[in-house]
């Protein structure tokens, strides 16, 4: 997952977003992660000031590191969950959250709190991924083994992995009035890119917490999870492999 994250930058993970950013603006980034994203945020918003969060603490010093990197004196980190932020109402000039909701079990009132931080006219943003509509080619009935058992695994450890399509839902739910949705995927398809994301889901398949909750759970034995791990390899060794990842995404603007 780390690989996966550190991956992610504000360029290609919150395009939808970055028109709204300018400088001196105050951001929230919610399940920052190893803050490859957290760190872009900050360059657009300089001299503001940009938060990062996570609720697990191991991740925060390579975020550190990241934000130490690239020279930013702007961005602070801290341990945080987004069910019950540690921050005053209308704190943040924007909130933002990527490839957060599909994994809390009330996403609804993750962006109730998230509204909650946010000013009056500023703007709260999530972005998510779409499991079942994720598509690959060429076919390989071990991978629809991989898509169906990630959505049995993330389901019974209380997420929801088709989360980008209930974005627009959500908001509404969460008591948001003025939304804008869209959706921009992720495309797979050159040989290094191929490589990477191959290579990222057999070694999540068969060593990761997802592996652990896919046996313990009962959802898959080791040597189905060794057999899709196989899959992915081959996929990402053949020349005509493409991989396309939908997210839907959402801006809301808080009101009063």
């Amino acid at each position: 997952m780390l690989r996966s994250h550190t991956w992610r930058t504000a360029a290609n993970s919150a395009g939808y977003l970055l028109g709204e950013l300018r400088p001196g603006m105050t951001v929230l980034d919610v399940g920052c992660g190893p803050g490859t994203i957290t760190a872009g945020l900050a360059r657009l918003v300089a001299p503001g000031r940009v938060t990062g969060i996570d609720a697990a603490p191991g991740i925060l010093g390579r975020a550190r590191s990241v934000a130490a990197e690239h020279g930013l004196d702007t961005v602070g980190f801290t341990v945080a969950d987004v069910s019950e932020l540690p921050f005053p109402d209308g704190s943040f000039d924007v909130v933002h959250a990527h490839q957060v909701l599909q994994h809390v079990g009330d996403p609804v009132g993750a962006l109730r709190e998230m509204r909650r931080v946010c000013r009056p006219g500023g703007v709260v943003a999530a972005r998510d991924s779409d499991y079942a509509a994720m598509t690959w080619y060429p076919g390989s009935p071990a991978l629809d083994g991989w898509l169906d058992l990630y959505r049995r695994v993330a389901r019974g450890n209380g997420g929801e992995p088709d989360a980008g399509r209930r974005l627009l839902s959500w908001a509404r739910q969460a008591g948001f009035t003025d939304v804008t949705a869209s959706a921009s995927a992720w495309c797979y398809v050159t040989e290094e890119e191929r490589a990477w994301w191959s290579g990222l889901w057999a070694d999540r398949t068969v060593d990761s917490a997802y592996a652990r909750l896919a046996v313990d759970g009962g959802h898959a034995g080791e040597e189905e999870l060794r057999r899709i791990a196989g899959a992915w390899r081959e996929w990402g060794a053949s020349p005509d492999g493409w991989f396309a990842v939908l997210h839907g995404e959402i801006l809301c603007r808080a009101v009063n």
